[in-house]
């Protein structure tokens, strides 16, 4: 059984055990006798004024038996002079029914248990799983002419905030090379695209892409990767890890759920060397 299942379980069973708390709190209220137990407790005479009397339960029985059977007593009248007849009005049988303190119990019962079942709804809903997106699930990036247009225009790769990646161009004749190198992420370069995870391999820090060399350059400890993310400089251990991609109806989908392990250390499937100055020194240079 999975993590989520067992949460699931544990909040309703959470729920169930706070309405039951509640309903036995509430029978513990109708049952109480008139004196509260401070006062018993502290009295310690034997005095016939503090045991314990009836409840409050009884007290509302024995008023709602008065109100539906009145006593056969006849009571004197004052002479008003009056002798004109008097409508009946009858009493209203739900205001008859129940008392002021079976509705203030009732109503406490009912709030705390809308509570408890509102708390239980946004558990289950935080617990259930849904339809994911984002980064660990599929991305939708667009078609792929779109995506090609957009990394033209800017002249570096395309960055996928929502997925945490970069889209970069793969030459279409370095394939023969990546075809030894490369595995579950070869479908999209054969497309033409390599989708690289934006965290450095060495410490884990965010890589920008350098304009003017056409690298990828990170500020933290100068590691650096081609435009592909082979690893090219710096203490990082290896390429720029990355994502498998679809191009299935000329449409490019990354899924980001599991990430592929970049290339080992001296991969050079496209011989891109640096085509401008570098934004970041390589720590191998020092």
């Amino acid at each position: 059984m999975s993590g989520t299942a067992i949460a699931i379980i544990a909040a309703v069973v959470l729920v169930i055990l706070g309405a039951l708390v509640l309903f036995g709190a509430s029978r513990r209220r109708d049952s109480q006798t008139l004196l509260s137990r401070e006062t018993i407790k502290k009295d310690k005479s034997d005095s016939t004024f503090l045991e314990p009397g009836p409840t409050g339960r009884d007290v509302e029985r024995a008023a709602q038996v008065a109100y539906r059977e009145p006593g056969t007593a006849v009571e004197a009248v004052a002479d008003t002079g009056d002798t004109s007849p008097v409508l009946y009005a009858p009493v209203d049988p739900e205001v008859l029914g129940v008392t002021r303190r079976q509705f203030f119990n009732r109503s406490m019962v009912t709030m705390m248990g809308v509570g408890l079942g509102g708390f239980g709804a946004s558990m289950l809903a935080f617990l259930w799983p849904g339809k994911s997106v984002g980064f660990g699930s599929t991305v939708q990036v667009g078609t792929l002419e779109n995506v090609f247009a957009q990394i033209d225009q800017g002249n570096q790769p395309l960055y996928v905030s929502e997925g945490r990646f970069y889209l970069s161009r793969y030459p279409a004749d370095s394939i023969t090379k990546a075809d030894k190198v490369y595995g579950a992420e070869l479908a999209g370069m054969k497309a033409g695209l390599v989708a690289l995870y934006q965290k450095c391999v060495h410490l884990g820090c965010r890589v920008p892409f350098c304009t003017t060399s056409q690298w990828f350059e990170c500020p933290c400890h100068g590691s650096q990767y081609n435009r592909v993310g082979e690893q090219k400089g710096g203490p990082a251990p290896r390429g720029l890890d990355r994502f498998a991609i679809d191009t299935s109806g000329g449409k490019v989908a990354v899924s980001t759920a599991a990430v592929i392990i970049g290339p080992p250390k001296g991969t050079n499937t496209t011989g891109q060397e640096a085509e401008g100055p570098h934004c970041i020194t390589s720590a191998a240079h020092h």
